[in-house]
């Protein structure tokens, strides 16, 4: 192991500068760590929380020294974080992985629930560089639909397109469904998705049939985050050293996995 990926792997404590509530499920942490502040659209950390357990988080913000994470309520250790308030203490790892490429043409971001996180930190970055930004993100009701005012601020009101499922803000429908129509008028050079993995397999079938270029952040069960341990394996791929963002090309060969299976905490094949 080089001494750079020993400095990533070294637990580092840090106190949590500020919590904020960004739906009945989700917070947005944000901690000071030089290492994670370095970070690139894509890429994660490994966040421990003490006496709990240690989680893999998408990073949604990184500069200035400090580094911003999503975090959905949704097991015991993501629920004992919602309960930490500013001024506590953690230990974070990182940042891992590769990052998303940036491209200069017409681009399409699809993100569901806190997958919108590494989108929304991508944006930013394309937001000077990218000939036009549209963002298709999903939700189950209005109430879900994170980051939704930064999206506008950063792309605009016309180029962001909302969908929930029980119709309560914008189109009733899944984030996918908009996009075949989408893809045919615009032209674009470039899809980014990130959320529910059936959800990113709709979006890369899309992107198959209509031979646009594609990049997929995956989530797997991380353990270890440097490519050890073998839990978020897909294919030939460990996707916590070879990914999380994957291309189109690398999403061809595991395309018999991506969206329907993945390991479980026992190392047996499961159904997504």
């Amino acid at each position: 192991m080089s001494d750079y990926l020993t400095k990533l792997n070294t637990v580092r404590a840090m106190r949590i500068l500020s919590v904020k509530t960004e739906s009945p499920t989700v917070k947005t942490f944000t901690m000071a760590d030089k290492l994670c502040s370095k970070a690139k659209p894509g890429q994660f950390l490994m966040l421990w929380i003490p006496g709990v357990d240690e989680i893999p988080l998408s990073i949604l913000n990184a500069e200035d020294g400090q580094v911003s994470v999503a975090v959905k309520a949704v097991g015991d250790a993501t629920r004992h974080l919602h309960k930490m308030e500013k001024g506590e203490l953690l230990g974070v790892r990182g940042p891992f992985g590769n990052s998303f490429t940036e491209s200069r043409g017409r681009v399409l971001l699809v993100g569901g629930g806190t997958g919108t996180a590494p989108l929304l930190f991508l944006a930013k970055h394309l937001a000077t560089k990218a000939d036009k930004l549209s963002f298709v993100i999903g939700a189950r009701t209005r109430a879900e639909l994170i980051y939704l005012n930064d999206l506008t601020n950063i792309c605009s009101e016309e180029t962001v397109i909302g969908t929930t499922e029980d119709g309560s803000f914008g189109i009733q429908c899944l984030a996918t469904e908009p996009l075949e129509d989408l893809v045919d008028k615009m032209n674009f050079n470039m899809i980014y998705t990130c959320g529910p993995e059936q959800m990113m397999r709709k979006v890369y079938d899309i992107a198959e049939k209509h031979k646009i270029a594609m990049e997929a952040s995956l989530e797997r069960l991380m353990r270890c985050g440097i490519g050890l341990c073998g839990s978020c394996v897909i294919g030939k791929y460990r996707v916590c050293r070879d990914g999380p963002v994957f291309n189109l090309s690398q999403l061809s060969e595991v395309k018999d996995e991506f969206g329907y299976s993945k390991l479980g905490f026992d190392g047996n094949v499961i159904p997504i």
